[in-house]
């Protein structure tokens, strides 16, 4: 598949999709520092799901306070700022001596993912041409598997025989390449032409993105963030965790949660291949139902082949939806409240990723079975199908305002 024929475009794929790509490291590598920190810190289920939830909630932050700045002082500034909080933050967090400095850190780190995911899609977005910025943007969500697979191998290969704090030290890395993005990425034509002259205030933003113009798209996408994140961090939080309810070994649950890992990047590649074929709606339609069809078998699997063959399918269908979500989400708003209105469907959508992960916690201290809270996530996903069918509009090949 050509990526592009424009070298600036692969310029920026290459540089956001580095930034996109260290945020799933950090991301994917706490679902395994989480199950090292229950052993290590003798952690029960309702706190494990804290550490998840915190991070969503500064994702929930950083999304609001950070999209509305992107209007503001410029999408390449926020993806500067953005990376250089998660990364400290990162840092830090390795120190850590116990679970409440743990949670502390965790929200500064998410305020910094939260902000970074959606304003890096508005840059792609609003930078390519129209017939391949679908493409594009589902390109640039696969360097989110790329991070997964490496957070997977890190925490295969680091966390066992050397402990959480060495992983997490790695993840702290990230910050020089924000000195590297000083230099090498430029915010779009568009977006300078646009607020050149004219920079609404933040709360005109706002009132705009609820206006009767664009309150259709906004319902939407905050019904569909809402619902996607919700089960993603509910159900690959405690991926590990769950695997290892299910009679495994934690060095197993690594290991098996790392070939389910693996099947995203198809995931990702061929939503991509799709999205300028069926167009953004339909794929997320397909790729949501394929995760919500497979998130139930992988909920009451209990031998070994079912496991890993709907754990597969569940990660390819989810993380091509996420692919789909993000390009469509800036297209549903002209360049200047592109960044907020992005920006707060992804905020919203980070409420669901409090309660996910809490759920999942709360659920199984009542011994409600896996069967039954996969079954959960399952009919969420399905509010996210019905949400994109009737009130979604086809964005293909739409000019950018």
């Amino acid at each position: 598949m050509s990526l592009t024929n424009h070298p600036s475009e692969k310029k920026l794929l290459g540089v956001a999709g580095l930034a996109w790509l260290f945020d799933a490291m950090d991301v994917g590598m706490l679902s395994f520092i989480i199950a090292a920190l229950a052993a290590d810190w003798k952690l029960n289920s309702v706190q494990m799901g804290w550490i998840g939830s915190i991070s969503s909630i500064g994702m929930a932050v950083g999304a609001l306070i950070f999209g509305l700045m992107a209007d503001r002082i410029g999408r390449k500034n926020v993806l500067i700022l953005t990376l250089l909080l998660f990364s400290v933050g990162a840092g830090l967090s390795a120190l850590a001596t116990g679970i409440t400095i743990f949670l502390i850190l965790r929200f500064f780190i998410g305020m910094g993912l939260g902000g970074e995911l959606p304003v890096a899609s508005t840059l792609v977005s609003e930078s390519v041409a129209k017939e391949k910025r679908g493409r594009i943007v589902v390109l640039l969500e696969s360097f989110w598997a790329g991070g997964w697979i490496i957070a997977a191998l890190i925490s295969y290969f680091i966390i066992p025989p050397f402990g959480w704090r060495i992983a997490l030290l790695i993840g702290a890395l990230p910050a020089f390449y924000a000195i590297y993005l000083r230099w090498n990425i430029h915010d779009s034509a568009n977006y300078v032409a646009k607020t050149m002259h004219d920079k609404p205030s933040v709360l005109h933003n706002i009132i705009e993105v609820w206006s009767k113009k664009y309150v259709r798209q906004t319902v939407m996408l905050w019904v569909l963030w809402f619902c996607v994140v919700f089960s993603y961090y509910g159900m690959f939080l405690w991926l590990p965790g769950v695997v290892a309810l299910k009679g495994f070994s934690m060095v197993k649950s690594f290991g098996y949660v790392l070939i389910m890992t693996l099947a995203q990047l198809p995931g990702y590649f061929t939503a991509a291949w799709l999205i300028e074929k069926w167009g953004r709606k339909w794929v997320l339609i397909v790729y949501l139902l394929g995760t919500a069809v497979f998130a139930y078998f992988f909920g009451y699997a209990t031998t070994l082949p079912v496991i890993l063959t709907s754990g597969i399918l569940l990660s390819f269908f989810n993380l091509g939806a996420w692919g789909a979500l993000y390009a469509y989400s800036p297209e549903q708003y002209p360049a200047v409240i592109r960044g907020t209105g992005t920006g707060m469907a992804a905020a919203f959508g980070r409420i669901g990723g409090i309660f996910g992960p809490l759920l999942v916690g709360y659920l199984l201290v009542q011994k409600v079975s896996i069967g039954g809270i996969f079954t959960i996530f399952c009919i969420s996903i399905i509010v996210a199908i019905l949400a994109v069918l009737f009130l979604g509009k086809e964005t293909k090949n739409k000019e950018l305002a």
